[in-house]
């Protein structure tokens, strides 16, 4: 399939898609875990931020050799130069990158604008802010082409007891924008597959399925199997959106 993702919209989303995350800290196990993923239907594989800052431009490389026809997204997770960062990872062969929202307004045009020459996906990602709903608008006005609504792991972790979840607002965040909204944080297998039905079709699985959040590993067990089932049940998922 061809790779190029940048223009995507919601009226060419028409069935989900899954995205494997390889929050890994070495090339060897992301290369052997992609490639588990990839067996088991994933469509996008993501170049998470521990390999980047443990291998850099070297995990993009490597995986776009490796998989040539496979969407490749890099999460720079940029704050701050964000027209070189988004540079460097385009010539290496990434096909989207990601920006935070709480980044400055002036670091999201540049990441657009690398975006615009090297024909990439550009992703905000809303990572603590306060309103999130806004904050997707904002983002969608700057000129995003998706925007990710993230609940982070430290944030989870340090209040279990809030259970915080994507799902919470990504009902609001999806009416709000007009742009493809993506759900990431803590999501069982269930309430990732029940993402599309709510309007955010691109699903994420990484950690604590396919990766081990503590070690920052492949995660133990029937990768292979989990993941094919967990593929299959998304590709199967109806997408709607709000009237």
């Amino acid at each position: 399939m061809p790779h190029s993702i940048r223009g995507l919209t919601r009226e060419t989303l028409i069935r989900p898609l899954v995205q494997i995350s390889l929050d890994l800290t070495n090339n060897d196990e992301a290369l052997r875990t992609a490639a588990i993923a990839v067996e088991a239907g994933a469509d996008w594989i993501e170049v998470g931020t521990p390999l980047v800052l443990a291998e850099g431009l070297h995990a993009v490389r490597a995986l776009r050799k490796e998989f040539p026809n496979h969407p490749l997204i890099v999460d720079l997770k940029t704050m701050d130069g964000g027209y070189l960062e988004a540079e460097m990872m385009g010539d290496a062969g990434a096909d989207a990158v990601i920006v935070m929202g709480r980044a400055h307004d002036a670091t999201i045009d540049r990441v657009i604008e690398a975006g615009d020459r090297f024909g990439m996906l550009v992703m905000g990602d809303d990572l603590g802010t306060t309103d999130r709903v806004a904050e997707a608008v904002r983002l969608e006005k700057l000129g995003v082409g998706m925007v990710i609504h993230h609940i982070g792991y430290d944030h989870r972790n340090q209040h279990p007891e809030l259970k915080l979840s994507p799902l919470t607002d990504l009902e609001a965040i999806v009416a709000a924008t007009t742009v493809p909204v993506q759900a990431v944080g803590g999501l069982s297998i269930d309430q990732a597959v029940s993402c599309p039905g709510i309007g955010a079709p691109v699903v994420v699985f990484g950690a604590p399925l396919a990766i081990d959040g503590e070690s920052f590993s492949a995660a133990d067990g029937d990768l292979l199997g989990v993941l094919t089932d967990a593929c299959s049940r998304v590709h199967a998922a109806p997408i709607s959106y709000p009237a």
